[in-house]
């Protein structure tokens, strides 16, 4: 192999012949295991989230493909309905051109052309990743299957009542002119205003202070005329007498009720809320309470026009309700509108005062506009019915959350389900399978010929499909059977369905996980017409945040690519890629300066698998993923120490004797120690992999690899690998334990590093004596409790232990590690004299000894540095190994270094100026700087003692 280890120049190469050779395909006759990718937007490309989820899910499908299950992980990708349409429409606006002009069919040619030409971006990038996913079985919830399975489904849950058209409250884009899912409405902390209202009480009315008015306080004054009610709370002795009377409606004059009702916060302004059913979904719950008017304000027939920004909906008000809105409002942006209603309130004096107030404004995610509630008629799917069953698998163990407190998010959802809103005013996904007469009665089927023949209607009956979408979140619902053939009973379905596992955020346990959930066990049976699951345990994983534990966005300027993480990028690309796009020019120049200082020189290739490694890593059960650089480039060392291991085995074992065939071998008490220790790894690894632990698998593993492989038995073997007197049985059973134990390694370690192990282990197999294509197809190691060996583990240490506390002792002292030492062992029981005998030659090569003397019981030792192992006393005599008054005066010399330092800091950090000025990174920084200066003076403090005693 290279002497350096260089993961660019392997891993495409590799990740491209193991999908020309099939190799992620199912393989194994044994039990199933299935994953399907939780499909990325078509529109999207690579961030952290996809870089982490991908990583997990990759060592769950290698490691169980190599456990000889039959493993599937489906890709795909979801055709992301508004983010799609609107990447279009932006390159016909460049054109000057609208969908209007296109019509329909044309307008949907150019979404497909532009799917064709860039949608397989991201797919291009899951393989960057080396996601071992079966890319012959992709699919796309727009294709034919999905399409069919989708139609399916719709008028499946229409028969069975589940799914009807209702007038109800949306959140409405103002922008896209489409109904959006809540998942879609971003909440922005802004400063806004509260006016408070006069509302006059009819009928003579007064309150207990003798005021013939009731003050309201709103954030949206403009929706004042679409008012059905002032509510106060029951129990407010304020206003309880003046329940069931009327007030009279400003502007509007119409008489609307006072009504009781405990959503009213007495505390919260006058006590008094307006009630606008139609415009809010709070009140939207009130008014149903109290059976309410439901008064629109929108021009309904506005709403599909792509005009300017205006009123609410599409800016005109709603002349239809009952002649009783004002026309000076109509066709009134809505913010115009605003400012017109506060005037006419103040120059009635209606206006009590205007109040500064915090707001949270919910605008959409992708237009950027503030969403409004919209009373109007959409599809929904009525949830209830299929929450029950959902909430009882859960119970029941069917599907498990990892971590289980998930389950508890889960069930709040679920308790408190509402009816989901599955229409979309979108020209791109897919079309609601139903069709409307001249009268306006709906027909639901598959297709036009099977309505007309259900309902007998004759050519001369025309009929119209319904021009709406579905969310798309209801067709990635039917995800994980309609990508393996559903409805039909395909042999794909009845292998690899229920899945097993599914990996993702906890942000979409809601609106995906949930609703996969309700829609499969509805939809899917067993043969014995039991409702089967979508899969058995949900994964749930944090937000991946920057190494402050911020959210990544490209406001902050903190966004990381994991494929410049992977391959690399220079200053000047990662400035332009983080400022592109920014209007606000003080805003790009404090993310580039803050880039400049995080990344001076860019950021290095680190490659896929040091990425991988470190996502595993960070795998913990806790909520969010604080991902940290220096994390990436520790793993990439780690690359680079296996890699480094790999050479340093080759070297020893090419065209040499290990025993593979059979020879006799005669294994050391370190070959047994490594051989026991790697055992008990197998064991690590395997557990916690089976439990989700993906963090504490890779430490375990790591912890093999570095601490023990590499820093111990490597160097322990030297002695008897560079020895050309040792017997031949004894160099023959370390090579055999060199390159087995690291064949075994390689195994073990593919889930979460495939690219490098798979180019070791092909370099390595025939000498290892294995055989196969592939290292992912290899068997995963099992421990073998036979081979766990305590007393070697035993003894070696102890010589690690004496080792270490002689390297202490140099250290200390100032000794270098190439000047031999005689050593005296002191209170060395029977035990401490076998090892030191077994392993004598061993010691003396490596830990650099003259001589070893064992005092008797009582005799006096010479003046002396120490060290412990266990209850013996390891001495090294200090005559003529130091210069006393030399080594004294260095350590002062760094003793005052180190003290000065300590002001310096600490001078700093007692400055009040700097502490309030100063970033908190900056200050992090200075005190981290400041105990690690005095932990280094109190060890310099301590040795200094030492020393001076002698």
């Amino acid at each position: 192999m290279d002497k350096t280890y260089q993961p660019h120049a392997i891993e495409t190469a590799l990740y491209e012949s193991w999908e020309a050779n099939n190799y992620f395909a199912p393989q194994g006759s044994g039990q199933p295991y299935t994953i399907m990718i939780p499909p990325p937007n078509v529109t999207g490309s690579l961030h952290m989230g996809h870089g982490f989820n991908n990583s997990i899910m990759d060592a769950l499908i290698r490691f169980r493909r190599m456990q000889g299950r039959n493993t599937l992980w489906q890709p795909g990708t979801d055709h992301a309905g508004i983010a799609t349409q609107m990447v279009v429409e932006r390159q016909l606006a460049a054109d000057g051109i609208s969908r209007h002009d296109l019509g329909r069919e044309k307008f949907l040619e150019k979404v497909w052309e532009w799917k064709e030409q860039s949608g397989g971006t991201i797919t291009r990038q899951i393989r960057r990743l080396g996601s071992s996913v079966d890319w012959s079985r992709e699919r796309f919830t727009m294709d034919d299957g999905l399409s069919e399975a989708v139609k399916e489904a719709f008028v499946r849950l229409h028969a069975d009542g589940l799914i009807y058209r209702g007038k109800r409250l949306v959140n409405w884009d103002t922008k896209l002119h489409t109904a959006i899912s809540d998942l879609e409405v971003e909440n922005h902390d802004e400063k806004g205003s509260l006016w408070n209202l006069r509302y006059p009480l009819a009928d003579g009315h007064t309150t207990t202070d003798g005021k013939n008015y009731l003050i309201v306080a709103t954030t949206r004054p403009e929706t004042m005329l679409g008012d059905s009610a002032v509510a106060v709370h029951p129990d407010d002795e304020r206003y309880q007498a003046l329940i069931g009377t009327f007030v009279e409606l400003p502007l509007v004059g119409r008489r609307i009720p006072i009504v009781a009702d405990d959503y009213c916060d007495p505390e919260f302004g006058t006590g008094c809320v307006k009630i606008t059913p139609a415009h809010d979904f709070n009140d939207y719950e009130v008014g149903k309470r109290h059976n309410l008017p439901l008064i629109n304000i929108f021009d309904k027939n506005a709403a599909v026009l792509a005009t300017a920004q205006v009123f609410n909906v599409d800016g005109s008000l709603n002349d239809a309700v009952d002649g009783s809105l004002p026309a000076d409002y109509a066709g009134l942006d809505r913010f115009e509108a605003r400012k017109r209603i506060v005037a006419a309130f103040d120059a009635a004096g209606l206006l009590e005062k205007i109040d500064d107030h915090a707001l949270k404004v919910p605008k959409g995610d992708r237009s950027g506009t503030i969403i409004e509630p919209w009373l109007t008629d959409q599809w929904y799917v009525s949830t209830k019915p299929l929450a029950d069953p959902a909430i009882k698998a859960v119970e029941d163990g069917a599907i498990q959350f990892v971590p289980k407190q998930y389950e508890n998010m889960y069930f709040s959802w679920m308790r408190d389900i509402q009816d989901w809103c599955i229409s979309r005013q979108l020209w791109w996904g897919h079309r609601i399978p139903a069709w409307y007469d001249e009268s306006g009665q709906v027909y639901v089927g598959r297709d036009e010929a099977e309505v007309r023949a259900k309902h007998n209607l004759g050519a001369d009956v025309a009929l119209r499909q319904d021009e709406d979408v579905l969310d798309t979140w209801f067709s990635s619902g039917l995800w994980t059977f309609s990508t393996l053939g559903w409805p039909q009973q395909t042999e794909a379905l009845k292998t690899f369905h229920p899945t097993d596992v599914l990996v993702t955020g906890f942000d979409i346990i809601f609106f995906w996980v949930a609703r996969m959930i309700m829609l499969t066990l509805h939809l899917v049976k067993n043969e014995d017409g039991t409702p089967q699951v979508p899969f058995k345990t949900v994964y749930v994983h944090g937000l991946v945040r920057d190494g402050q534990g911020q959210k990544m966005s490209k406001s902050k300027g903190n966004v990381l690519d994991p494929l410049d993480i992977i391959d690399g990028i220079d200053l000047d690309s990662l400035l332009a890629k983080r400022t592109s796009g920014m209007m606000q020019p003080k805003l790009a120049e404090k993310i580039a300066k803050q880039t400049r200082a995080e990344f001076p020189e860019g950021i290095a290739s680190y490659g896929t698998d040091a990425l991988r490694f470190t996502n595993c890593s960070l795998a913990s059960t806790g909520r969010d993923i604080k991902f940290d650089m220096g994390r990436v480039e520790g793993y990439r060392n780690f690359c680079n120490k296996l890699w480094n291991a790999a050479n340093f085995v080759i070297e020893n074992t090419d065209s040499q004797d290990t025993g593979i065939n059979g020879e006799a071998v005669e294994l050391s008490s370190v070959d047994r120690w490594i051989i026991s220790q790697l055992q008990r790894t197998e064991i690590e690894v395997t557990r916690q992999l089976d439990n989700f632990r993906f963090d504490l698998a890779a430490q375990a593993l790591y912890e093999f690899i570095w601490d023990e492989y590499c820093a111990w038995y490597l160097e322990l073997v030297k002695p008897v690998l560079w020895d050309e007197n040792a017997p031949i049985e004894r160099q023959r059973g370390t090579r055999r334990t060199l390159i087995r134990v690291l064949e075994t390694t390689l195994r073990l370690a593919h889930p979460f590093m495939p690219f490098i192990t798979e180019e070791i282990w092909q370099r390595i197999k025939a000498q290892a004596g294995a055989s196969g294509e592939t290292l992912m197809l290899q068997a995963w190691p099992v421990a073998n409790q036979e081979r766990i060996d305590s007393a070697a583990e035993g003894d070696i240490e102890w010589v690690k232990a004496l080792m270490l506390g002689l390297r202490q002792i140099r250290g200390e002292m100032n000794i270098s590690m190439a000047k031999r030492i005689d050593i005296i062992l002191q209170n060395a029981s029977e035990l401490d004299q076998r090892r030191l005998a077994d392993n004598l030659p061993l010691l003396n090569k490596l830990a650099k000894l003259e001589s070893v003397q064992v005092l008797a019981a009582g005799e006096e030792a010479p003046m002396s540095a120490t060290a412990l192992v266990g209850d013996m006393q390891v001495l090294v005599p200090m005559a003529g190994l130091i210069d006393k008054a030399a080594e004294l005066a260095r350590l002062d010399k760094e003793i005052q270094r180190l003290d000065g330092e300590v002001k310096r800091v600490g001078g700093k950090l007692g400055n009040q100026g700097f502490v309030a000025k100063a970033p908190p990174e900056v200050i992090d920084k200075e005190r981290a700087k400041l105990a690690e200066a005095e932990q280094a003076l109190g060890k310099l403090a301590e040795q200094r003692a030492r020393i001076a005693s002698l």
